[in-house]
């Protein structure tokens, strides 16, 4: 699974950069069998929502996960930009647990 990262009004550092990757990174373990040719990617934007506030849901994450037939979709403001990468992990694992659900297991051929 490819990993797109786009920062909007924040300064993506290398710790973020390396957060981001180790907490959504893990996803794709639970996508191996969706993710067939490498065609799995997560398209991730974080950033401040306005310059200048200082207090409140200032930081926000929005993620597109595009598999082959699908394109899952979560995001979230915090106050803090690694609390909304990790509520935007949980939302797009609970995506793939649905899609997972509705696809469904292939009939197993009869011979």
């Amino acid at each position: 699974m490819k990993i797109n990262i786009k920062g909007t009004n924040l300064d993506l550092t290398p710790s973020l950069k390396t957060y981001i990757d180790e907490k959504l990174g893990g996803l794709a373990k639970f996508i191996k069998r969706f993710d067939e040719d490498g065609v799995a990617e997560l398209w991730l934007e974080v950033g401040r929502t306005t310059a200048h506030h200082h207090k409140g849901e200032v930081f926000s994450a929005e993620a597109d996960l595009r598999l082959p037939k699908e394109i899952l979709r979560a995001s979230h403001a915090d106050k803090d930009v690694r609390t909304a990468i990790d509520i935007i992990r949980d939302k797009i694992h609970q995506e793939i647990l649905k899609y997972k659900t509705r696809i469904g297991r292939r009939p197993k051929r009869q011979e």
